[in-house]
């Protein structure tokens, strides 16, 4: 099949490499538009973008994919199917009608479950014990399309939302490329999904990234893992924000809701139930060290409480 891919961040390149070296003909590669990015906030091209590049691949890049302009551009492509990985922008019906095999969708959950923008994140905040990755026919409603096929994957105790997301980023290209091979046979049928069990994940804010330290140390644990690496779990100290990684549970140390003990080689924290030990931090202006640096180096006492303001 003669193929057009569209996919933005670095999650999606694995799927884009799959594509290329598989039996389809990639003709070209759809992306975000070049974005700010560094301290000198110069323009940057997408992940895909650069990829696509490498592979020598015709790289667009509408400002939305309604553009009439843009369309010409890929009806001229003729894409038997569009495979999409994050792509970041929605599809109008006009752009959808294009490929005669449709845009088949890579998303990473099992679906009905965590339609939206953070589904990995969502899924490790929830406490879910396995996710996964769905292909599906894109429709005008989100991640509500039918079907194709699903891998499942299991949730480890540490992991991020970058550890896990780059797991069903290897995974989820084999399961795109099954898919659309299927598709080129006529050996597959798309399946409406259920109507039951339908839970939505929505883009995880700054905000939501605070740690609530009155919360269990479970949840607190949960939260920090989803948030890592983006949008980065917070709490403050002396007025400033300080970034929050992975902690370990001390589940025989009990202190009261964001209070430090500071030890030797440790610094733990109290929560709801019991205390955690946190990892690395990041304090405003500085880089990222173990908490027990970062204690030394401000002077930490026990009794602190962090995010008391």
């Amino acid at each position: 099949m003669r193929l057009v891919f569209a996919g933005t961040p670095e999650v999606a390149v694995p799927a884009l490499d799959a594509i290329a070296a598989s039996r389809h003909e990639l003709v070209g590669v759809v992306t975000r538009p070049d974005a700010p990015a560094g301290r000198g906030r110069k323009l940057l091209a997408s992940p895909v973008a650069q990829r696509a590049a490498e592979l020598g691949v015709p790289v667009l890049k509408p400002e939305h994919p309604r553009d009439p302009a843009f369309q010409d551009e890929l009806r001229a492509l003729a894409p038997d199917c569009c495979p999409v990985v994050a792509y970041g922008a929605l599809l109008p019906q006009s752009a959808l009608d294009i490929p005669p095999l449709g845009w088949v969708n890579l998303h990473f959950s099992c679906l009905p479950a965590w339609r939206g923008a953070a589904p990995v994140q969502h899924a490790i905040w929830a406490g879910d014990e396995v996710t996964g990755a769905t292909t599906f026919r894109i429709v005008r409603e989100m991640d509500a399309g039918p079907t194709f096929g699903v891998m499942t994957e299991r949730i480890r105790p540490t992991d991020t939302a970058g550890d896990l997301l780059g797991r069903l980023a290897e995974g989820g290209a084999g399961l795109l490329v099954t898919t659309l091979d299927h598709l080129e046979e006529g050996t597959i049928d798309a399946r409406p999904q259920p109507v039951d069990g339908i839970s939505m994940a929505p883009k995880i804010t700054v905000e939501d990234a605070r740690v609530d330290w009155t919360e269990p140390a479970a949840a607190v644990d949960r939260r920090i893992r989803a948030c890592t690496p983006g949008p980065g779990a917070w709490s403050t100290h002396a007025g400033e924000r300080l970034k929050v990684g992975p902690v370990a549970l001390e589940p025989d140390v009990e202190l009261a809701p964001g209070t430090l003990e500071v030890r030797k080689n440790a610094v733990l924290v109290g929560t709801g139930t019991h205390a955690v030990r946190l990892g690395e931090v990041k304090a405003f202006g500085k880089k990222q060290m173990p908490a027990a640096d970062w204690a030394r180096g401000v002077r930490l006492e026990t009794g602190t409480v962090l995010g008391a303001d």
